[in-house]
């Protein structure tokens, strides 16, 4: 879509609730799936199945989830009665990475690297085979990289299977506290870690706990520098700031 569409789209979206807009998503697109990180867009699945029983899942095995992600991930899959595309690694890419540097490079040259092997290669070629894609991101979530996430844009980090991508990010205006009323209303599943002081949920290594007042993303790569908390999935939200 071009810029002056999706600016009249975000306008025109900005007073409906997320599950109209996934509906506007799934209506509009014929190749389109909904991003199951293993944490809070579970809400998104509840609300996509309700519309779409047979709706593309994906979600990104990086080999290094927690063991509670992982049942997570499977409580879902039989709660709804849906089939979930897992991704994983390359696997020659991964030896490769770990036969060199070792398991845990991560802690001295950056996180990126990992990343980009566990995580962002499987979604780029998921990606791939997609018109656009639906994510849990919201503006509450990061103020150094999410603040300005939009209901919809065009994805700057990604192409589809015709080289554009749209992104939608139904929850984009939700709080926190909104998403987790949701949960409780319609007893949504969630990853059992959130009851042990765990907001953001990511790889087991790069994910601890939160203390009281820490912002969710500050459990996450918390040895990095607190402005830049992406793994790349949405790079466009530090690539568009510059």
């Amino acid at each position: 879509m071009m810029s002056e569409e999706i600016e009249q789209l975000n306008q025109d979206l900005a007073d409906k609730r997320p599950k109209d807009i996934i509906r506007h998503a799934l209506e509009q697109h014929g190749a389109i799936a909904v991003s199951f990180s293993g944490a809070e867009d579970v809400v998104l699945i509840d609300m996509a199945v309700k519309i779409k029983p047979d709706v593309d899942i994906f979600t990104l095995d990086t080999g290094r989830l927690h063991p509670e992600t992982y049942e997570f991930i499977e409580q879902v899959r039989k709660h709804y009665g849906i089939r979930i595309d897992i991704r994983t690694p390359e696997q020659q890419a991964l030896q490769q990475l770990v036969r060199e540097k070792g398991l845990f490079s991560f802690f001295e040259d950056g996180h990126q690297e990992c990343c980009g092997i566990r995580k962002i290669e499987p979604l780029r070629q998921k990606l791939l085979t997609l018109d656009a894609w639906i994510t849990g991101q919201r503006r509450d979530q990061s103020p150094g990289t999410r603040s300005d996430v939009q209901l919809v844009e065009a994805d700057s980090a990604f192409q589809g299977r015709n080289g554009e991508l749209t992104k939608y990010n139904p929850l984009a205006l939700w709080s926190s506290a909104q998403v987790w009323e949701y949960i409780r209303l319609f007893d949504v599943p969630y990853n059992r870690l959130h009851e042990q002081g765990y907001i953001s949920i990511g790889c087991q290594p790069c994910t601890r706990p939160t203390l009281p007042n820490q912002h969710e993303r500050e459990g996450r790569w918390w040895w990095e520098n607190a402005g830049h908390k992406e793994c790349g999935l949405h790079a466009g939200n530090i690539i568009e700031k510059g």
